[in-house]
Parts: structure tokens; sequence; C-alpha cells
């Protein structure tokens, strides 16, 4: 699927009922996402302060189509030192079992790396997957993130501690 038919828009009251299908059912969420049921009352409750798009962070839909609700992608800060200085945004995704496998996590992974550099002054945006989510690598290697390395036991999941690759990609020409 060509990135001219994949988009973000911001979260409306009508997709609230898919986000809340990842938080209590594993086959929606994925592998590698299921961290069991969770409450949706933090994610209303979020919605109703700023529409899932805030100064720290967001939670755009992916659109894919003829404006199918095909998943969504996420950003919030994180640190490498003094927080006004040294943060960068990490990214992450969940595209619905449906549209899995299409390239339609490729082409909004990268509408929103170029969303972050054109909006915000961030200079280094990261993401991290499981070490066994080969398919999660490969596309964000395409997308232009470089690997940088292992982060042993970094994720508890399913009962037990996961390692994460940790990729990034730095805003060009700076």
């Amino acid at each position: 699927m060509s990135d001219q038919l994949v988009r973000l828009r911001p979260a409306g009251a009508d997709d609230l009922p898919q986000i809340e299908k990842r938080l209590s059912a594993s086959s929606a969420a994925g592998d590698y996402q299921w961290f069991g049921p969770r409450a949706s009352s933090a994610l209303r409750r979020r919605f109703d302060e700023d529409g899932l798009l805030g100064p720290d962070g967001g939670e755009p839909i992916v659109v894919a189509g003829d404006n199918a609700f095909a998943g969504q992608v996420n950003w919030f800060k994180s640190f490498w030192g003094p927080p006004e200085h040294s943060w960068c945004w990490t990214v992450g995704i969940t595209i619905d079992e449906r549209w899995r496998g299409r390239g339609i996590g490729t082409a909004a992974q990268r509408l929103i790396v170029e969303h972050l550099f054109a909006h915000t002054r961030v200079h280094r945006i990261q993401a991290y997957t499981d070490i066994n989510n080969v398919a999660e690598q490969h596309v964000l290697e395409k997308v232009g993130f470089t690997r940088e390395g292992v982060i042993r036991s970094a994720q508890w999941r399913e009962g037990c501690w996961h390692d994460q690759i940790l990729y990034s990609i730095l805003r060009p020409n700076s």
C-alpha cells in the first residue's frame, strides 16, 4: 500500500471503541503489544482532556484506503539527561490485525517521523521493539532508523522479561 493511501488523523470519539479493543484483546494488540487487559477509563479521560494529542505526546489514528481505521501510532518524551535539554521522542505503533502485512505500518511510521521533524524541535526519534519482532525491525530500517543495540530484559510481558532492540533516526541535515 502506498503512502498516499495511508494517513494519520486525530482520534475522534468514534475511534475509542477500536482503541479500547486493543486494550482488552490480545489478538487486537498483537503478539508484542499485549500487556494484559487494561481499563479504558484513563484513555477516555485523556481523550476528554486533549483529544490524545498533547505537548508531551500523541496518539493519532492510522487510516488506510477509504478512511478505514487501521491502527494507531504514538509518541512520547524520553530523556537521556536533564529534561530541558536531553529529550527525544519515542514512537510506537499498533496495526489492527486485519491490516497487518500490507505496508501500512511502514507508511504510518514514515509519516509520524516526518510530522515530528517538521513540527517539533526534536533532533532524535527512537523506537524499540521485541528482539523476536523481525517484521518491525525490517520496517524501522526501511523507514531509516538505525539499530543501536539490545536493551536486556527491558519489558515485562506475558509473565517474563523480554529483550528489546533500540533504534533511532536523527534529524536530517543537522
